[in-house]
């Protein structure tokens, strides 16, 4: 039986302008066991200014390692989603972001398909996916590192789609980052999913709905950044947390929400349920 924890992905501080270490620390402070960064490539002006929680690649891999190690967390995961049918983008920074999850201590890496060129067809995105995940997974089984694949997109947006993408490459570093919020949303039954998933679950973003978000949006969207707290919108949490323990590794839930009061509500409604 798989061992759950909770943790939280730093996109709960994204609206509070705050720096990555800030982020850290306030989820240890809401008492968080892990965090789930947010990496980029090259610089960007509100990060290298302290006002978003993003971490540059460029940035040693070390400040990742060292902000957890102060505060007491450990890292469940990196975000690092990045459009797979796109190669010229995705290739170099899925193997940079590999490469940075072995050195600053990160076990996952996510991702998803992202947007699609407008002119290619299915099956060329198909074929352009394996070429990304290929290269990847070349980097990442001989460093241990597991990539996490996301539904999010245009083809994971249903369970036969994410199933495709995830066969496109034989590695045992593949497997499936579940997103609670995104199946719902694409308008199928999260936890049908979850169980058809849970043999190759490596993470899972734990991203409740609320009712006024599932009234206006679900089987319009294919997924949203954020939810509500988790235990005030549509989710059922023990169920979920059920279908979890029956993973082959032990899953960090990496709740994803908006704001500092949302991941406070989230971290007490499923330590509740955890005992």
């Amino acid at each position: 039986m798989a061992r759950i924890a909770i943790g939280i992905n730093l996109e709960f501080v994204r609206h509070h302008d705050k720096p990555f270490e800030w982020g850290v620390e306030k989820a240890a402070e809401l008492g968080y066991d892990y965090v789930e960064p947010m990496v980029h490539w090259g610089r960007e002006l509100l990060s290298e200014a302290g006002y978003f929680h993003s971490v540059s690649m460029l940035d040693d891999p070390y400040r990742v390692k060292r902000a957890c190690e102060k505060a007491g967390v450990r890292l469940s995961g990196l975000s690092t989603h990045t459009p797979l049918c796109k190669p010229e983008i995705s290739v170099e920074y899925l193997k940079q972001a590999i490469r940075f999850a072995a050195e600053c201590g990160a076990p996952v890496v996510n991702t998803d398909e992202g947007p699609k060129p407008k002119w290619t067809t299915v099956e060329e995105d198909h074929v352009l996916m394996r070429y990304t995940l290929m290269e990847a997974a070349k980097v990442a089984e001989p460093r241990g590192i597991l990539i996490g694949l996301e539904p999010h997109q245009q083809y994971s947006r249903h369970p036969e789609g994410l199933d495709r993408i995830y066969r496109l490459v034989k590695s045992p570093v593949i497997g499936i980052n579940f997103d609670t919020g995104n199946s719902y949303l694409c308008g199928h039954d999260p936890y049908q999913w979850l169980n058809r998933v849970v043999g190759r679950l490596v993470h899972l973003h734990a991203k409740d709905i609320s009712i006024q978000q599932s009234s206006s949006e679900r089987g319009k969207v294919t997924g949203t950044p954020v939810g509500c707290a988790c235990g005030e919108g549509v989710m059922d949490w023990a169920r979920i947390i059920r279908l979890c323990r029956k993973a082959k590794r032990d899953i960090v839930l990496s709740v994803e929400c908006g704001t500092v009061e949302q991941a406070a509500a989230s971290i007490k409604h499923l330590r509740a349920l955890l005992k």
